[in-house]
Protein backbone atom coordinates (compact mmCIF):
# COMPACT_ATOMS: atom_id res chain seq x y z
CA UNK A 1 0.00 0.00 0.00
CA UNK A 2 1.20 3.26 -0.79
CA UNK A 3 0.82 6.66 1.02
CA UNK A 4 -1.52 9.12 0.42
CA UNK A 5 -0.21 12.18 -1.15
CA UNK A 6 -1.86 14.73 -2.75
CA UNK A 7 -0.89 17.74 -0.78
CA UNK A 8 0.59 18.65 2.28
CA UNK A 9 -2.20 18.45 4.60
CA UNK A 10 -3.85 15.57 3.50
CA UNK A 11 -5.19 13.88 6.28
CA UNK A 12 -4.18 10.45 6.96
CA UNK A 13 -6.79 8.06 8.21
CA UNK A 14 -8.95 11.09 9.04
CA UNK A 15 -7.30 11.27 12.53
CA UNK A 16 -5.65 14.74 11.76
CA UNK A 17 -2.05 13.45 10.76
CA UNK A 18 -0.36 15.31 8.39
CA UNK A 19 0.83 13.34 5.56
CA UNK A 20 4.39 14.93 3.98
CA UNK A 21 4.80 16.04 0.86
CA UNK A 22 6.55 13.54 -1.74
CA UNK A 23 9.81 14.78 -2.18
CA UNK A 24 9.90 14.46 1.56
CA UNK A 25 8.76 10.66 1.96
CA UNK A 26 11.67 10.19 -0.55
CA UNK A 27 14.29 11.69 1.66
CA UNK A 28 12.97 9.59 4.42
CA UNK A 29 12.53 6.36 2.73
CA UNK A 30 16.22 6.76 2.31
CA UNK A 31 17.40 6.86 6.17
CA UNK A 32 17.85 4.20 7.93
CA UNK A 33 18.84 2.93 10.89
CA UNK A 34 20.91 -0.07 11.54
CA UNK A 35 19.74 -3.68 11.51
CA UNK A 36 21.56 -4.61 14.32
CA UNK A 37 18.72 -1.71 15.45
CA UNK A 38 16.15 -2.83 14.35
CA UNK A 39 16.30 -6.47 14.43
CA UNK A 40 16.80 -8.82 17.27
CA UNK A 41 17.29 -12.32 18.13
CA UNK A 42 17.71 -13.47 14.08
CA UNK A 43 18.52 -16.79 15.43
CA UNK A 44 15.36 -17.27 16.81
CA UNK A 45 13.77 -15.93 13.80
CA UNK A 46 14.93 -18.34 11.80
CA UNK A 47 14.47 -21.36 14.35
CA UNK A 48 10.52 -20.70 14.31
CA UNK A 49 10.67 -20.28 10.58
CA UNK A 50 12.31 -23.56 10.28
CA UNK A 51 9.94 -25.52 13.08
CA UNK A 52 6.77 -23.52 10.92
CA UNK A 53 8.05 -24.77 7.84
CA UNK A 54 8.73 -28.23 8.83
CA UNK A 55 5.19 -28.64 10.85
CA UNK A 56 3.68 -27.18 7.82
CA UNK A 57 1.76 -24.11 9.80
CA UNK A 58 1.36 -21.96 6.41
CA UNK A 59 -1.21 -24.58 5.62
CA UNK A 60 -3.36 -23.74 9.03
CA UNK A 61 -5.73 -20.70 8.73
CA UNK A 62 -3.89 -17.60 10.31
CA UNK A 63 -5.65 -17.89 13.88
CA UNK A 64 -4.12 -21.06 14.34
CA UNK A 65 -0.42 -19.38 13.15
CA UNK A 66 -0.43 -16.74 15.50
CA UNK A 67 -0.88 -19.14 18.60
CA UNK A 68 1.76 -21.11 17.33
CA UNK A 69 4.01 -18.43 16.65
CA UNK A 70 3.06 -17.47 20.31
CA UNK A 71 3.54 -20.78 22.27
CA UNK A 72 7.20 -20.23 20.42
CA UNK A 73 7.75 -16.39 22.32
CA UNK A 74 6.20 -18.28 25.73
CA UNK A 75 8.46 -17.52 28.56
CA UNK A 76 10.30 -14.49 26.70
CA UNK A 77 10.98 -11.88 29.39
CA UNK A 78 8.85 -8.35 29.08
CA UNK A 79 10.57 -5.22 28.69
CA UNK A 80 8.62 -1.98 28.15
CA UNK A 81 9.42 0.78 25.88
CA UNK A 82 11.12 -1.69 23.47
CA UNK A 83 9.64 0.45 20.21
CA UNK A 84 11.57 3.13 21.15
CA UNK A 85 14.70 2.50 19.22
CA UNK A 86 16.18 6.11 18.15
CA UNK A 87 16.16 9.72 19.33
CA UNK A 88 15.02 10.94 16.05
CA UNK A 89 14.40 8.22 12.96
CA UNK A 90 10.65 5.84 13.29
CA UNK A 91 11.81 2.42 12.05
CA UNK A 92 9.27 -0.93 11.99
CA UNK A 93 11.63 -2.71 14.36
CA UNK A 94 11.31 -6.41 16.08
CA UNK A 95 12.95 -7.77 19.18
CA UNK A 96 12.32 -11.58 19.34
CA UNK A 97 14.80 -11.39 22.60
CA UNK A 98 12.42 -9.34 24.88
CA UNK A 99 8.61 -8.01 24.59
CA UNK A 100 6.21 -5.29 25.75
CA UNK A 101 2.75 -6.92 25.20
CA UNK A 102 2.05 -4.53 22.03
CA UNK A 103 5.50 -6.35 20.19
CA UNK A 104 3.87 -9.44 21.48
CA UNK A 105 0.83 -9.86 20.23
CA UNK A 106 1.77 -7.79 17.17
CA UNK A 107 4.64 -10.12 16.04
CA UNK A 108 3.02 -13.28 16.76
CA UNK A 109 0.55 -11.91 13.28
CA UNK A 110 3.50 -10.41 11.43
CA UNK A 111 4.86 -13.93 11.81
CA UNK A 112 1.92 -15.67 10.64
CA UNK A 113 1.10 -13.11 8.03
CA UNK A 114 4.95 -13.32 6.48
CA UNK A 115 4.14 -17.36 6.45
CA UNK A 116 0.91 -17.08 4.28
CA UNK A 117 3.11 -15.72 1.34
CA UNK A 118 5.13 -18.23 0.00
CA UNK A 119 8.31 -18.03 -0.60
CA UNK A 120 11.58 -20.47 -0.47
CA UNK A 121 13.06 -18.84 2.26
CA UNK A 122 12.15 -15.91 4.42
CA UNK A 123 14.31 -12.97 6.18
CA UNK A 124 14.17 -10.11 8.76
CA UNK A 125 12.70 -7.90 5.96
CA UNK A 126 10.23 -9.94 5.46
CA UNK A 127 8.69 -9.58 8.58
CA UNK A 128 9.54 -6.01 9.12
CA UNK A 129 7.19 -5.38 5.99
CA UNK A 130 4.41 -7.12 7.54
CA UNK A 131 5.51 -5.06 11.02
CA UNK A 132 5.21 -1.77 8.79
CA UNK A 133 2.05 -3.16 7.49
CA UNK A 134 0.13 -3.08 10.84
CA UNK A 135 1.82 -0.75 13.10
CA UNK A 136 1.58 2.40 11.14
CA UNK A 137 -1.12 4.18 9.86
CA UNK A 138 -2.18 3.27 5.94
CA UNK A 139 0.60 0.92 6.44
CA UNK A 140 3.75 3.18 5.61
CA UNK A 141 6.34 4.32 7.65
CA UNK A 142 8.70 6.99 6.46
CA UNK A 143 10.73 7.83 9.20
CA UNK A 144 8.25 9.88 11.53
CA UNK A 145 7.48 8.98 14.77
CA UNK A 146 3.45 10.75 14.20
CA UNK A 147 2.90 8.10 11.51
CA UNK A 148 2.71 4.80 14.28
CA UNK A 149 -0.55 4.18 15.73
CA UNK A 150 -0.12 4.80 19.28
CA UNK A 151 -3.01 4.02 20.55
CA UNK A 152 -4.47 0.39 20.50
CA UNK A 153 -8.07 1.75 20.17
CA UNK A 154 -6.92 3.04 16.60
CA UNK A 155 -5.01 0.15 16.18
CA UNK A 156 -8.24 -1.92 15.75
CA UNK A 157 -9.91 0.90 12.86
CA UNK A 158 -6.82 1.44 11.06
CA UNK A 159 -6.22 -2.45 10.40
CA UNK A 160 -9.86 -3.39 9.97
CA UNK A 161 -9.83 -0.89 7.16
CA UNK A 162 -6.44 -2.20 5.82
CA UNK A 163 -8.16 -5.91 5.85
CA UNK A 164 -5.78 -7.08 8.03
CA UNK A 165 -8.04 -7.70 10.99
CA UNK A 166 -11.58 -7.80 11.27
CA UNK A 167 -13.09 -5.03 14.32
CA UNK A 168 -15.90 -7.51 16.32
CA UNK A 169 -16.25 -5.42 19.25
CA UNK A 170 -19.59 -3.57 17.99
CA UNK A 171 -21.07 -6.49 17.30
CA UNK A 172 -20.38 -8.73 19.91
CA UNK A 173 -23.75 -9.42 22.44
CA UNK A 174 -23.33 -6.50 25.20
CA UNK A 175 -21.29 -4.16 23.16
CA UNK A 176 -21.43 -0.89 24.71
CA UNK A 177 -19.97 2.06 23.97
CA UNK A 178 -17.40 4.19 25.75
CA UNK A 179 -17.88 8.02 25.89
CA UNK A 180 -16.51 11.22 27.78
CA UNK A 181 -12.85 9.29 27.60
CA UNK A 182 -9.66 11.90 27.89
CA UNK A 183 -6.76 10.49 25.85
CA UNK A 184 -3.77 12.23 27.40
CA UNK A 185 -0.94 9.26 27.84
CA UNK A 186 1.95 10.05 25.17
CA UNK A 187 1.70 14.17 26.21
CA UNK A 188 1.03 14.01 29.62
CA UNK A 189 4.21 10.78 29.98
CA UNK A 190 6.24 12.43 27.48
CA UNK A 191 9.57 12.13 29.44
CA UNK A 192 8.73 8.36 29.08
CA UNK A 193 8.81 8.24 25.46
CA UNK A 194 12.14 8.61 23.95
CA UNK A 195 11.15 10.26 20.53
CA UNK A 196 8.75 12.65 22.64
CA UNK A 197 11.68 13.70 25.10
CA UNK A 198 14.22 14.37 22.66
CA UNK A 199 11.79 16.22 20.10
CA UNK A 200 9.74 18.61 21.89
CA UNK A 201 8.21 20.18 18.32
CA UNK A 202 6.72 16.40 18.47
CA UNK A 203 4.19 17.47 21.26
CA UNK A 204 1.57 19.31 19.95
CA UNK A 205 0.46 17.23 16.79
CA UNK A 206 1.17 14.54 19.26
CA UNK A 207 -1.92 16.05 21.30
CA UNK A 208 -3.73 16.86 18.02
CA UNK A 209 -4.11 12.91 17.36
CA UNK A 210 -4.86 12.47 21.09
CA UNK A 211 -8.78 14.36 20.20
CA UNK A 212 -8.63 13.05 17.38
CA UNK A 213 -8.42 9.19 18.90
CA UNK A 214 -10.95 10.41 21.53
CA UNK A 215 -13.78 11.03 19.43
CA UNK A 216 -13.31 7.36 17.69
CA UNK A 217 -16.53 5.25 18.32
CA UNK A 218 -14.95 2.41 20.85
CA UNK A 219 -17.27 -0.25 22.15
CA UNK A 220 -15.85 -2.73 24.38
CA UNK A 221 -17.24 -5.68 26.27
CA UNK A 222 -18.31 -4.91 30.05
CA UNK A 223 -15.89 -7.70 31.99
CA UNK A 224 -19.34 -8.77 33.38
CA UNK A 225 -20.44 -9.72 29.85
CA UNK A 226 -17.08 -11.33 28.78
CA UNK A 227 -17.87 -14.72 30.26
CA UNK A 228 -21.33 -14.91 27.65
CA UNK A 229 -19.10 -14.26 24.51
CA UNK A 230 -16.31 -16.21 25.59
CA UNK A 231 -17.75 -19.02 23.24
CA UNK A 232 -16.84 -17.03 20.17
CA UNK A 233 -13.63 -16.25 20.80
CA UNK A 234 -10.86 -18.26 18.85
CA UNK A 235 -7.71 -19.10 18.67
CA UNK A 236 -5.33 -15.27 17.34
CA UNK A 237 -8.12 -13.23 18.41
CA UNK A 238 -6.21 -10.02 19.19
CA UNK A 239 -7.90 -8.84 22.87
CA UNK A 240 -7.55 -4.80 24.13
CA UNK A 241 -8.13 -4.59 27.60
CA UNK A 242 -10.81 -1.36 28.25
CA UNK A 243 -9.57 0.54 31.30
CA UNK A 244 -12.12 1.87 33.40
CA UNK A 245 -9.54 5.25 33.73
CA UNK A 246 -8.66 8.10 31.93
CA UNK A 247 -5.58 8.17 29.70
CA UNK A 248 -6.07 5.53 27.04
CA UNK A 249 -8.93 3.21 25.96
CA UNK A 250 -6.86 0.63 26.45
CA UNK A 251 -3.98 -0.30 29.00
CA UNK A 252 -3.29 -3.84 27.56
CA UNK A 253 -3.12 -6.23 24.68
CA UNK A 254 -2.91 -9.92 23.59
CA UNK A 255 -4.40 -12.71 22.10
CA UNK A 256 -6.30 -15.70 22.81
CA UNK A 257 -5.42 -19.13 23.09
CA UNK A 258 -7.92 -22.34 23.23
CA UNK A 259 -6.21 -24.96 25.17
CA UNK A 260 -7.06 -28.68 24.94
CA UNK A 261 -9.26 -27.74 27.92
CA UNK A 262 -11.54 -25.88 25.92
CA UNK A 263 -10.68 -22.53 28.02
CA UNK A 264 -10.06 -19.27 26.24
CA UNK A 265 -7.70 -18.09 27.36
CA UNK A 266 -5.49 -14.42 27.83
CA UNK A 267 -1.96 -15.02 25.96
CA UNK A 268 -0.23 -12.11 26.95
CA UNK A 269 3.54 -11.00 27.49
CA UNK A 270 2.75 -9.89 31.38
CA UNK A 271 4.01 -6.92 33.62
CA UNK A 272 3.27 -9.14 36.38
CA UNK A 273 4.76 -12.22 35.58
CA UNK A 274 7.67 -10.58 33.86
CA UNK A 275 7.52 -12.63 31.35
CA UNK A 276 4.84 -13.95 28.34
CA UNK A 277 2.49 -16.25 29.61
CA UNK A 278 -0.34 -18.19 28.95
CA UNK A 279 -2.68 -17.22 31.63
CA UNK A 280 -5.95 -18.14 33.03
CA UNK A 281 -9.47 -17.71 30.89
CA UNK A 282 -10.14 -13.60 29.69
CA UNK A 283 -12.71 -13.44 31.79
CA UNK A 284 -11.27 -14.71 34.91
CA UNK A 285 -8.46 -12.35 34.47
CA UNK A 286 -10.73 -9.51 34.25
CA UNK A 287 -11.55 -10.43 37.26
CA UNK A 288 -8.27 -10.07 38.65
CA UNK A 289 -7.61 -6.04 38.31
CA UNK A 290 -10.13 -3.61 39.32
CA UNK A 291 -8.82 -1.05 37.06
CA UNK A 292 -10.26 -3.32 33.74
CA UNK A 293 -13.30 -2.39 32.89
CA UNK A 294 -13.69 -4.76 29.72
CA UNK A 295 -12.30 -6.02 26.39
CA UNK A 296 -12.18 -5.39 22.41
CA UNK A 297 -11.63 -7.94 20.56
CA UNK A 298 -10.66 -8.20 16.92
CA UNK A 299 -9.85 -11.01 14.48
CA UNK A 300 -6.99 -11.07 11.99
CA UNK A 301 -7.37 -12.40 8.34
CA UNK A 302 -5.88 -14.02 6.42
CA UNK A 303 -3.54 -12.14 3.99
CA UNK A 304 -5.46 -12.71 0.45
CA UNK A 305 -7.56 -9.68 2.05
CA UNK A 306 -5.42 -7.21 2.67
CA UNK A 307 -7.12 -3.99 1.21
CA UNK A 308 -4.17 -2.51 -0.89
CA UNK A 309 -5.78 0.62 -2.55
CA UNK A 310 -5.58 3.84 -0.91
CA UNK A 311 -9.25 4.78 -1.93
CA UNK A 312 -10.93 1.33 -0.97
CA UNK A 313 -9.00 1.72 2.58
CA UNK A 314 -10.08 5.63 2.89
CA UNK A 315 -13.69 4.74 2.42
CA UNK A 316 -13.50 1.57 4.29
CA UNK A 317 -12.43 3.79 7.41
CA UNK A 318 -14.63 6.60 6.47
CA UNK A 319 -17.57 3.76 7.10
CA UNK A 320 -15.86 2.71 10.25
CA UNK A 321 -15.82 5.95 11.83
CA UNK A 322 -19.75 6.59 11.07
Amino acid sequence: MHPLTRRRCLLLGGLGLLSPLRGEETAAAKRRLPMSTIFKGETRFHAMVKKAREKEWAKLPIGERIVRFGKELEGLPYTNFTLEIDDKIESPSVNLNQLDCWTFFEQCLGLARMIGFPKEEYTPEDLLRQIELTRYRAGVCTGNYLERIHYLAEWFFDNDARGTCRHLTPTLPGATRITGRKVTEMTTLWKSYRYLKNNPDLRPPMRELEIQVEKLPVYHIPKSQVAAIEPQLQNGDVIGIATKYHGAFCSHVGLILRTDDGVARFMHASRNFKKVVVDQSISGYLAEFSAHAGILVGRPLEVGETVTDPAVYQANLAKLLG
